[in-house]
């Protein structure tokens, strides 16, 4: 078992940088990436297109002159309509990886829309395709020295319980366990942990607040008002039991990254510290954590 404080990762959706149009004010990549440095994150994920250089060799050097590793990326992509190839996006997507270093690929089922506020409802073809499309891209990205993982998230085609039981039955990919995306989507991120511990290659660690979740889940608020109104919390000040899900991975022997990723909007550039101090909030609880678990 590695140590896991050494897995520790950032995401750049933590200091709000996020792929979806008017998300809120975005950070450039300079002041995310020395930010991460300074509260001793080891990597970060890729963040959005034309977050970092486009360019395989160029987003390669910008993480390597800050000290971090690349862990990989949220790749969304359409992956139920049987007249799309999601195949050339992802290995576009998988070249920057490959320079990089980067080890591991999260895919996203999108919707064909933007935004994470309504996803439509599939027949039995459409799921037929998606999980074909899953196995096809899990096959790509291993001729690229990269694992491809599913993650399961609000506002795609891979949100809920059944979503999820149907993408493990029917594929062979392994699993991105979102915390809070899983909870927000009615899905105990504990019982799935216990219940699928072989299935989870990577980890993206969410702290929520269940009452906003339930809310989202009811459709009395959309997933994006109640990001805005701080549905996210720092890791250790919501209600999912990490230390019962991080224990549960480093006792099966799981030597992968846990990425913090709290979704964040924000109106304008902060005039204070801005996210960075629920990210340090965040990696305190984590080490915490890890140390329990030795």
């Amino acid at each position: 078992m590695t140590d896991l404080a050494a897995r520790i990762a950032g995401a750049p959706i933590s200091w709000g940088v996020c792929e979806v149009p008017g998300w809120g004010y975005q950070y450039d990549a300079e002041t995310v990436l020395a930010e991460m440095r300074a509260v001793g994150l080891a990597a970060t994920e890729f963040g959005p297109d034309g977050f970092l250089p486009e360019d395989p060799a160029e987003k390669a050097k910008r993480l390597a002159d800050v000290g971090l590793r690349a862990v990989g990326g949220f790749v969304p992509v359409v992956l139920h309509d049987p007249a799309h190839d999601p195949a050339p996006e992802v290995a576009a997507a998988l070249e920057g990886f490959v320079a990089a270093g980067a080890t591991t690929l999260v895919l996203a089922a999108a919707t064909g829309s933007e935004g994470y506020d309504d996803r439509p409802v599939l027949d039995d073809a459409g799921w037929s395709t998606l999980v074909g499309n899953l196995d096809k891209l899990a096959a790509l990205a291993a001729d690229s020295g990269v694992l491809a993982t599913i993650h399961p998230h609000v506002g795609t085609m891979v949100e809920n319980a059944a979503d999820v039981e149907r993408v493990l039955s029917g594929s062979s990919i392994g699993l991105t366990l979102d915390t809070g995306h899983l909870l927000i989507g009615g899905v105990d991120p504990v019982a799935l942990t216990l219940a699928h511990t072989d299935r989870i290659k990577h980890a993206h660690l969410k702290d929520v607040d269940a009452a906003w979740a339930a809310k989202v889940q009811s459709g009395q608020v959309t997933y994006t008002d109640a990001v805005r109104d701080g549905m996210y919390r720092p890791l250790g000040h919501g209600d999912i039991d990490l230390g019962a899900i991080v224990s549960t991975l480093e006792q099966s022997g799981y030597d992968g990254w846990y990425v913090l990723e709290q979704d964040t909007i924000l109106t304008d550039r902060p005039d204070d510290e801005g996210p960075v101090v629920d990210v340090r909030v965040s990696i305190a609880h984590l080490q915490a954590i890890a140390e329990a678990v030795r």
